[in-house]
């Protein structure tokens, strides 16, 4: 029986200490916050997307950073798997739009009290407001781990690191595991926040604070090169935009080497082409043919938008529909097919879903998560330089290198 040291209670921590009591070791589990789980509790907005049930190929093709790596540890512990093992403990879950998973009861927290209390049937030692300050090697192999309050060595004879990476800091998350890497001779890539809310430049986006569009195609452009492009929902807040759409194009705008002045071109109408819009236009101009060009766009926009897509427009808020000309209507056509802002960067830490970057994959093992350079020393999760979109798929990646990890120790 080994002594199995597990630094960090999040999603990877919890699955990585219970696959290595299953295994017969001893575990301990040192946890810096008072409860477990405390990015886990607010993943999803509360409900926990724990995984996404698609074919492993939209896996793949969600996965951002070294998809390659995660061949074996995705194949050995599936999004199946993954649902079977909390069915089996007892949680239900379900899948909503876009295979995304969640538990039935909608809480989150049902998700980390069924882990919670498979972690005490099996034993395993939790030690919360517990903060590891250094991992102790010897000769080239795990020895222990130093305890921040007490300086403390607790011996071990294996570490599993599920520490997170550096987003919402406010949960625990403050780049800990990237020290302990660091200190053991691990090349870390560099880390920038990902699945991340835009600033925006324009002043305008304040007068649509709050609104929600959905169904809505976007395209982020540097000049002319696309970097991204998708269909789906966003939401203007009070410093630019989030939402699904924009979150993942973060991911993208994250590896890019320039993270300002960017285009954020949104098609209001994405189902239209130019000329189908034009001919909509055209009938509701019919109908409201005495009205106000202000009064006429309640059928086809939020009104919300109605003010800022006029003023783009150029036309004369107050001037008779039936005054309106070709050129006019097409320059309404062009706002409302290419509704453009500038990106003035991306949120900080603390309104990252995850980080981009982390400890190099090539030199972990990625059948066992364990590092190259010093024995009977596993990573899991975000720590890992592993990134995907949303949709539960960030979530698949903690809890397959987390079984990888914790499956490995005997």
């Amino acid at each position: 029986m080994s002594h199995v040291i597990v630094v960090g209670g999040g999603a990877a921590g919890m699955l990585a200490s219970i696959m290595a009591a299953r295994n017969g070791n001893k575990v301990t589990l040192f946890e810096k916050n008072e409860k477990l789980g405390k990015k886990l509790y607010i993943t999803g907005k509360g409900r926990c997307n724990i995984t996404n049930a698609s074919d492993m190929d939209v896996l793949f093709d969600n996965v951002m950073s070294n998809k390659k790596f995660l061949y074996s540890c995705f194949y050995t512990f599936t999004n199946t798997d993954m649902i079977d093992l909390l069915e089996s403990l007892g949680l239900k879950t379900k899948v909503e739009r876009g295979n995304r998973v969640f538990p039935q009861s909608d809480k989150s927290n049902d998700v980390i009290q069924t882990l919670h209390k498979e972690m005490l049937r099996l034993g395993v030692a939790i030690h919360f407001n517990s903060t590891v300050k250094e991992l102790v090697t010897k000769e080239g192999a795990f020895a222990g781990v130093r305890l921040q309050h007490d300086k403390k060595v607790i011996a071990g004879d294996s570490v599993i690191i599920a520490t997170g990476g550096l987003s919402y800091p406010v949960t625990g998350s403050t780049g800990d595991g990237f020290e302990f890497a660091k200190d053991m001779g691990h090349t870390i890539k560099p880390c920038s926040p990902s699945l991340v809310p835009f600033n925006i430049k324009e002043s305008y986006y304040r007068e649509l604070q709050g609104l929600s569009l959905r169904n809505v195609s976007i395209e982020v452009k540097d000049g002319k090169k696309k970097i991204y492009d998708n269909f789906g929902e966003m939401l203007f807040t009070h410093f630019g935009v989030s939402g699904p759409l924009i979150l993942s194009a973060s991911s993208y705008v994250a590896k890019y080497k320039k993270q300002t002045d960017l285009s954020l071109i949104i098609d209001l109408k994405p189902a239209l082409s130019f000329d189908q819009l034009d001919q909509r236009i055209l009938r509701d101009f019919t109908e409201f043919c005495n009205k106000q060009f202000k009064n006429s766009l309640d059928q086809l926009l939020p009104k919300k938008l109605i003010p800022i897509i006029i003023m783009l427009s150029e036309i004369d808020e107050n001037k008779k529909v039936n005054l309106i000309t070709k050129e006019e209507r097409h320059k309404l056509v062009k706002a409302i097919k290419e509704f453009t802002f500038t990106i003035n960067g991306l949120r900080s830490y603390n309104e990252a879903i995850i980080t981009k970057g982390g400890v190099a994959v090539n030199e972990i093992n990625p059948s066992t998560m364990e590092s190259k350079l010093i024995s009977n020393v596993y990573f899991a999760g975000e720590v890992l330089d592993l990134d995907a979109l949303t949709g539960g798929f960030n979530l698949q990646i903690a809890w397959s290198t987390a079984y990888a990890a914790g499956s490995a120790i005997y």
